[in-house]
């Protein structure tokens, strides 16, 4: 118990932390049966102190969201839905899963709300299949004058089973800021459906909604999907709505990254996507700062087929991951959460600034939600180049491609940059220009190395001047020196 020893030691009882307490209680247990798991959730706290997070998908969830999800709720399994269970003993889950379905639905005013995916991935995978059985199984199971699919004969049933798999999905492709389960080849959302993008436009990068209204037109996609994972700007619902309306389509959207900002008030009127969305998926964590995990909302259409997801696509809830869940949908009701949304917006567009005022190219031009994306071209590099650099400097970034990429999306010619976890710390303008300066004397002194079998340059590994490094490690270390990372809790 040696790390809750030295707290209460050096800690003035005035001062002292029920959650830090409970924190390095559950640290000094967990070593005394892994010694090796203790050390790495340790040092993984010391690396976010000395780090800037700058990762857009990553955030700091609070001691609360964190201490929820190690208790014996773990050991329960959960299958079905709240009060509609396949196990005994599960009225304590009920009451946790009840309260979140609830709280989401308030903060977003859907109809309907499920809490338990996994992930991202997994609302998706819920959310497509919940559409496919809704729309196509469910109405072929009423033609066939059957009560449900389990009274359909083998025949009957793979008839029905052939006309779900192979419908056609349209998302924003990956080179223009989608994500990996919006139909990109190498996902499942691509085998089981047939997919098709749509993509920004060459000259502007934003989506041009009269190109994509002649384009599923066209396709005629059975779900058009809305949402992104590295577009820097709001999109427009309503249009979006009136889009798929024309064929019949459903409107999904995947508000991943921008739940936070929704819930926040800051996303309203056309670019809110509840209003407008037959069904809307999410993570919990990014700009909604909870625990990692998913939710999806939806119409009353497609309700009882969502909640369906196990045995649909999941294998039952994670009981301790719906307490953190719920704790989480708690804190974005309150007041405070929506000042903090709009400060993630307006640090985005601070460190745009920034960047732009160094020369840099500025995907889009700018931004209005929590990220930025910016192109490599004026210093040489690669994003493997660049972010490897800034690595070193204690600044962690992702490489991403930009539009139409030549690089492709192993290299990429760009980097994300996201606001959520600084703007969690309390961090704002100034340190947002401050960043940006740094990231720009960084890379404007960081060179590709040249390959020696070759004496060709390398699209990985490059060189950055020692003393800019040095010079860019302090500024880091002072920036959260200022801003310290969960400071009740006081280790070593």
């Amino acid at each position: 118990m040696q790390r809750l020893r030295n707290y209460l030691a050096q800690t003035a009882p005035e001062k002292q932390s029920s959650a830090a307490i409970a924190y390095l209680a559950a640290l000094d247990h967990i070593e005394l049966s892994a010694p090796d798991v203790a050390a790495s959730i340790t040092q993984e706290l010391i690396d976010q102190r000395r780090n800037l997070k700058l990762i857009a998908s990553e955030n700091f969830s609070s001691l609360a969201v964190q201490l929820a999800m190690g208790n014996l709720l773990t050991d329960k399994y959960a299958e079905g839905y709240a009060h509609h269970r396949f196990y005994a003993g599960c009225d304590n889950v009920d009451a946790l899963e009840s309260t979140a379905v609830e709280q989401l639905k308030l903060i977003y005013g859907s109809e309907h709300a499920y809490v338990q995916p996994h992930s991202g991935a997994d609302a998706n995978l819920v959310a497509f299949w919940a559409i496919i059985t809704q729309r196509i199984q469910n109405k072929e199971v009423e033609k066939l004058q059957k009560k449900s699919i389990d009274e359909l004969s083998a025949e009957e049933y793979e008839k029905v089973r052939q006309l779900m798999v192979n419908q056609k999905i349209m998302g924003l492709s990956l080179n223009s800021g989608g994500h990996l389960t919006h139909g990109y080849r190498h996902n499942i959302s691509s085998k089981m459906m047939q997919s098709v993008y749509y993509d920004v436009d060459p000259k502007t990068e934003l989506i041009d909604y009269a190109a994509l209204a002649a384009q599923v037109k066209k396709e005629k996609p059975f779900i058009l999907l809305a949402g992104y994972s590295s577009h820097p700007r709001k999109l427009d619902f309503a249009k979006m709505r009136s889009i798929a309306d024309s064929v019949g389509a459903v409107l999904m959207v995947d508000m991943a990254h921008f739940a936070g900002l929704v819930a926040g008030k800051v996303f309203t009127g056309d670019f809110d996507p509840i209003p407008f969305a037959h069904v809307v998926t999410s993570t919990t964590h990014k700009t909604l700062r909870g625990p990692r995990g998913g939710f999806v909302l939806s119409t009353k259409e497609f309700s009882e087929a969502i909640d369906k997801g196990c045995p649909l696509v999941l294998g039952g809830p994670l009981p301790h991951v719906l307490a953190a869940k719920s704790i989480a949908f708690k804190e974005a009701a309150k007041p405070e959460f929506c000042t903090y949304a709009q400060r993630i917006v307006a640090n985005a567009q601070h460190l745009a600034e920034g960047l732009a005022a160094q020369g840099v190219r500025l995907i889009t031009g700018g931004t209005e939600n929590h990220l930025l994306v910016f192109d490599l071209a004026k210093f040489g590099l690669t994003g493997r180049h660049a972010e490897t650099a800034l690595r070193a400097a204690n600044i962690n970034v992702n490489r991403n491609a930009i539009p139409f990429d030549a690089n492709g999306p192993w290299y990429t010619s760009g980097i994300r940059l996201g606001t959520p976890a600084l703007t969690t710390l309390g961090m704002g303008k100034d340190e947002m220009q401050a960043i940006a300066e740094i990231i720009s004397e960084i890379l404007t002194h960081t060179k590709p190395a040249i390959v020696a079998k070759t004496g060709q340059l390398s699209k990985a590994n490059a060189t950055t001047d020692e003393n800019v490094l040095k010079q860019a490690q302090r500024r880091v270390k002072d920036l959260l020196d200022r801003f310290p990372l969960y400071p009740e809790i006081v280790i070593g």
